[in-house]
């Protein structure tokens, strides 16, 4: 029997992996990941972005674990050699509106104890000569990384120092006992472990009502599309340039995105899917489609975001609408710039009252812990989160032996 599994090979259940080891060296832990590779849907299909936690509500997990992440991520880059860039993000208004909305977003990011700055349209112009905007809010510590890569790095480390790692092992069933929990596996194979972690992503309501503490959210999966710019374009920004949002839209935005590998992406916009884990256009999953609409709160956050989730799909629809959304701030971009890139899935918690989850989302029971909602800012934050889910294993799980940072 193992002492701890943790259920999840995305950069939030690795993370854990690894710091659990290194803070409980004597426990044997095992990671249980579906997929035949590790970080394969949101770790791996994100826009790469190192976020400085500017949009998130203060006090919230978000903003603190954010902030921390930005600096633990950075740090972990250094000291195993993965590459990262400190470009920087300027959000950019295009409008009178957007310039109200920015002036409410910079007092959100300092009482969040961040360092960003106001910059003006003769500044904005200098710093970006490709993008057009009354003014922008500069926040100089925003980066880009390979998040695949980082994760992969924690995993050899997590395996180097005793840790097992299974990939292609789906967990079809949970029974927690009084001393022990026991996973069934798809392919029939039983597992027992004396503790365990879930950080499932998509499938995250699904195992938390397998261990009594589900039934009152459910995950909705939104697709983030996004597009490669023509490789005339690859300097096209020296900055992440970022659309002011809109608080009637539940998500950020299209956005310019330097990438690691030295092209810039655009995107995402955030259309809901019809599968949580199939990234085609037309993609569909009967399971997944039931489940969203047996759930009440489905309806209910699709009711309260209508228009919002119709403007996304026409924009999904037609190219050209998508391109506007990036020539307000970027005009030299043409329709033959947008170039296919991978999507990516956002795993979404949503409330029985249509309510959606903004922060990140952490429930238990006796033998195991359950990370319910971990969207954006998740892979910046996955070392912070890391160390969170340690000390409520540490109290819940009464572990006891030395704890270390990483």
């Amino acid at each position: 029997m193992t002492d701890l599994t943790i259920i999840g090979g995305g950069i939030v259940g690795i993370a854990t992996a690894l710091e659990v080891q290194r803070s409980f060296p004597d426990l044997t832990i095992r990671v249980l990941e579906r997929e035949p590779a590790l970080a394969m849907h949101q770790t791996g299909r994100n826009s790469g972005v190192i976020h400085a936690g500017i949009y998130y509500a203060p006090g919230s997990l978000k903003a603190r674990f954010c902030r921390e992440g930005l600096a633990e991520t950075v740090r972990f880059c250094q000291e195993h050699g993965l590459p990262y860039d400190q470009c920087g993000k300027l959000i950019v208004a295009t409008d009178a509106v957007e310039m109200e909305r920015l002036a409410i977003l910079t007092d959100r990011a300092r009482r969040n104890g961040l360092d960003v700055r106001p910059v003006e349209a003769a500044e904005l112009r200098e710093l970006e000569p490709n993008i057009v905007g009354l003014g922008a809010l500069l926040s100089p510590t925003t980066g880009i990384v390979d998040y695949t890569a980082v994760t992969i790095k924690m995993a050899e480390l997590f395996t180097e120092s005793g840790g097992e790692i299974r990939t292609g092992a789906d967990v079809a069933r949970i029974e927690e006992g009084t001393n022990t929990v026991t996973l069934h596996l798809a392919d029939g194979e039983i597992l027992s472990s004396a503790r365990l972690i879930v950080c499932a992503g998509a499938q995250a309501d699904r195992l938390a009502a397998m261990c009594g503490v589900g039934g009152d959210f459910a995950i909705v999966p939104f697709k983030g599309e996004y597009f490669r710019l023509a490789p005339r374009h690859d300097d096209v920004v020296r900055h992440l340039i970022y659309p002011v949002p809109d608080p009637t839209m539940p998500f950020l935005g299209i956005h310019l995105t330097r990438m690691i590998g030295g092209f810039v992406t655009v995107g995402p916009n955030a259309v809901l899917s019809l599968a949580r884990d199939r990234y085609g256009k037309l993609s569909t999953n009967r399971r997944d489609i039931a489940d969203m609409a047996r759930f009440p709160g489905f309806w209910r956050a699709l009711g309260a975001n209508l228009p919002a989730g119709l403007t996304e799909a026409a924009n999904s629809t037609f190219r050209r609408r998508y391109l506007r959304m990036c020539q307000r701030y970027c005009p030299s971009l043409e329709l033959s710039d947008l170039k296919s890139h991978p999507p990516g899935i956002r795993a979404q918690a949503v409330m029985r009252d249509g309510t959606l989850v903004h922060d990140f989302l952490i429930r238990e029971t006796p033998r195991t812990i359950h990370i319910c909602n971990a969207p954006s800012p998740a892979a910046t934050s996955a070392i912070p989160i890391a160390k969170h889910i340690r000390d409520a294993a540490a109290k819940a799980f009464h572990l006891k032996g030395p704890v270390h940072a990483f």
